[in-house]
């Protein structure tokens, strides 16, 4: 459980943990090193925006400045050119934006912490920072405020999401209360043992110096480290963990329970609700306030009892994978001993058939033992490696259902809905990772190595293991057979199924599938293996395929089948492809219909892939509320998901309003176009492949001028929107019949 207690920057226990916007946790002083203020955000920021009595600052001339290291450690130097946003090959840049800028972030050096994170380096001073350094030696400098001026970040050092410091700073995150609970009866009953001691177990350590980094007992400490001479300058402070107050000790009364969390942003008011849309526990005075009025709420209690039964119901199903894991440990372990003791008969048998044999067998003797061990050693190899996979994917799944379950004991339920949301998730993941057959040995103790000494005298020398056990003669196998009712099209895919003869005595080993372009050309392999059934997508819509199948075995391949000419569809009939779909997409209707869980515009794509032909498809907007910018277009499959399709160069679409559009590609807006949508609209969608444009309607009207021109490659229809919107995908359509080219006749 230790693992779930470490802070990822430090690498230590948590201390004051707080709670990022992606559910991981972070130290709060560890949260201060990771918090950077973006350049612009200083550079560009307005006199007006400043706090009220102060000036902007001014720029900072470039020095050599210095990064915090390990614990422990000495501070590293940096780079000018790195700390002024240039920066070497070896320096790491990571990209900073918030939710509403432009989408072009600072970049800024980053480090790494002893737990091998990357993490980004302190705030730069603030300009009070040379009034600070001017002070007089020896006076205490004031404690650094909490970040969060205007245009300052912070990026998880595990996921790597960047948000946003509002006014509050880092107090606008919340404390996990329950977390640095659990850190500290961890560290009452972890005792800290002397570094020095020769006797097993070491004495408990009773003090630690902090200048040599060593824990003592108090015998080594009188032996080892005197309060005299060199060491009367060091100071000795008590070890770590030693016991003390719990967390929240001082809110105890006279029942013992620990005082009741109030709201972050109303410290006056007690939670009492849980909001289902922002996942977090809200007080009476936020439900008053707005921010939560319109959103679904239920009872803190209700949910908190609901999570609870969650968690504990996805840990019964781990607990389950972990009792399979631990009896599949103990099967692995005696299939070692069987393993060793197998290969000790064959072994002896070898060695007896070889003595048999004389001189003659004394040189291929030790070859053939040669081959028994590699075996032996092979499979050795294969089931420590599952050993020792199996062994670490049960340290981790034990770890977090012990990190779980005290979670469970606690009885703070906003401190447990702020994290059972993220629990429930990981547990299930942990669950997810014993798949079928992960709990299966991948070798068996048997060695199917058979040695035959009949054989003449001269053919000693050509002696060796035979693996078919079947001494007839092959032959090539026969040609096969296509199952015509169980070819088929879909789309731009095709099915193939075939079989083998009957009668047929010769063994099949596997199958080599051929298809050719579509146009006439040569056949290629699309498929080698052993299935008699394979389904071959994204091929061209409107296409005549010719494909063909023969079989091959140890003595070489069989005659091509008869040759099965398959016709792709004229038209696409697709619909939204979940498994690429952004995580806040909604989609319902058998996948036709979309909407957003967020009110940030997210992506979508199809489930077709367009390469070639003339493609039609239109959009139904079932609902539009506060005349959001819903996105309509095309993408590449690689498209960025969190922001508004056309933003990156992944993607070409038009984003309308209830008034007029506008068409975005690599972020840049053209050709704004009088018109909008609104609840009922349907918006159409050319990509003419053949003249390689893209070209947009609403309502049947095309919408300004052919949108993009020489567009080239393989594209998936996209959408993007909000929780504002939601739309209905209808394909199959016909093109438009003022741009529908006559179709070519056929060579």
């Amino acid at each position: 459980m230790e693992e779930e207690l470490k802070c990822p920057v430090c690498g230590s226990l948590f201390r004051e943990p707080i709670i990022l916007p992606c559910s991981h946790n972070v130290c709060l002083p560890c949260a201060r090193t990771i918090a950077v203020q973006t350049p612009e955000s200083e550079q560009h920021l307005p006199a007006l925006l400043h706090p009220r009595g102060t000036a902007a600052p001014a720029p900072t001339p470039t020095t050599t400045t210095t990064t915090p290291g390990p614990p422990g450690g000495s501070a590293a130097p940096l780079d000018p050119e790195c700390s002024a946003g240039g920066g070497g090959d070896h320096a790491d840049k990571l990209s900073l934006h918030s939710e509403t800028d432009s989408g072009y972030g600072s970049y800024t050096p980053s480090l790494k912490s002893p737990n091998g994170v990357r993490v980004l380096p302190l705030v730069p001073a603030p300009p009070g920072g040379a009034a600070a350094a001017a002070a007089p030696r020896g006076a205490v400098p004031s404690p650094s405020p909490i970040p969060g001026p205007v245009g300052s970040s912070l990026t998880c050092p595990q996921c790597h999401r960047s948000a946003s410091l509002e006014q509050r700073g880092l107090r606008g995150f919340q404390r996990n209360r329950l977390l640095e609970a659990i850190v500290q009866r961890y560290r009452q009953g972890r005792t800290a043992r002397c570094q020095l001691c020769d006797r097993s177990p070491a004495e408990p350590a009773a003090v630690l110096c902090e200048q040599c980094e060593v824990l003592y007992c108090a015998a080594c400490q009188l032996r080892c480290h005197p309060a005299r001479g060199p060491f009367a300058k060091h100071r000795l402070a008590p070890p770590p963990g030693q016991p003390g107050p719990p967390p929240g000790a001082e809110g105890k009364g006279a029942g013992g329970g620990r005082k009741p969390a109030t709201c972050a942003e109303h410290e006056l008011e007690q939670y009492s609700m849980y909001c289902l849309s922002c996942r977090s526990p809200v007080c009476y005075q936020c439900l008053e306030d707005g921010r939560h009025g319109k959103h679904d709420v239920k009872a803190l209690g209700a949910m908190w009892k609901q999570h609870k039964a969650q968690l504990s119901q996805a840990l019964n199903g781990v607990s389950d994978k972990a009792k399979e894991a631990k009896e599949f440990l103990v099967q692995l372990k005696n299939l070692l001993q069987q393993i060793q003791e197998n290969g000790l008969d064959y072994e002896a048998c070898l060695v007896a058939q070889c003595d048999a044999l004389v001189d003659a067998l004394t040189r291929q003797k030790a070859k053939l033992l040669t081959k028994v061990t590699k075996e032996r050693e092979h499979k050795l190899k294969v089931v420590w490696d599952q050993i020792n996979h199996c062994t670490l994917k049960l340290r981790q799944s034990t770890g977090l259902m012990e990190y779980c379950l005290e979670v469970i004991k606690e009885n703070d339920p906003s401190g447990f809905l702020q994290i059972s949301d993220a629990l429930i998730k990981r547990v299930q993941v942990s669950q997810e990772q014993w798949v079928k057959g992960a709990l299966e040995p991948k070798v068996s103790a048997e060695f199917d190595l058979t040695l035959d000494s009949e054989p003449l005298l001269e053919a000693i020398h050509h002696l060796d293991f035979i693996q078919m056990k079947c001494r007839v003669p092959v032959t090539v196998p026969p040609v096969p057979l296509l199952q015509l009712e169980k070819c088929c099209t879909r789309n731009n895919s095709v099915t193939l199924a075939w079989r083998m003869p009957p009668l047929s005595h010769n063994p099949v080993e596997g199958y080599i599938l051929e298809l050719d372009d579509g146009d006439g050309g040569q056949f290629r392999e699309v498929y080698v293996g052993k299935e008699t059934l394979c389904t071959i997508d994204g091929l061209h819509f409107n296409s005549t395929y010719n494909a063909r199948v023969k079989a091959f075995n140890s003595s070489g391949v069989g005659p091509y089948s008869k040759t099965v000419i398959l016709q792709t569809s004229d038209v696409a009939w697709f619909t939204f492809d979940p498994s690429s779909a952004h995580r806040d997409i909604v989609l319902s209707n058998d996948n036709q219909t979309a909407t957003c869980s967020s009110y940030d515009d997210r992506v979508v794509l199809g489930t077709a892939a367009f390469s070639k032909g003339v493609h039609y498809w239109e959009l139904h907007v079932d609902r539009y509320d506060n005349h959001p910018d819903p996105a309509f277009g095309i993408a590449r499959i690689n498209v960025v998901k969190d922001m508004m399709l056309g933003k990156d160069d992944k993607a070409w679409a038009m984003y309308v309003d209830n008034n007029r559009s506008w068409f975005m590609h690599c972020n840049s807006h053209t050709n704004r176009t009088e018109g909008g949508v609104s609840k009922g609209a349907t918006v159409g969608v050319l990509l003419d492949l053949n003249k390689h444009n893209l070209t947009f309607y609403i309502n049947g009207q095309q919408q300004g001028p052919p949108a993009f021109e020489n567009i080239e490659g393989v594209f998936m229809p996209a959408l993007s929107l909000n929780r504002n919107v939601q739309v209905t995908l209808q394909t199959g359509l016909e093109v438009p019949q003022c741009v529908k080219q006559p179709k070519l006749p056929s060579n």
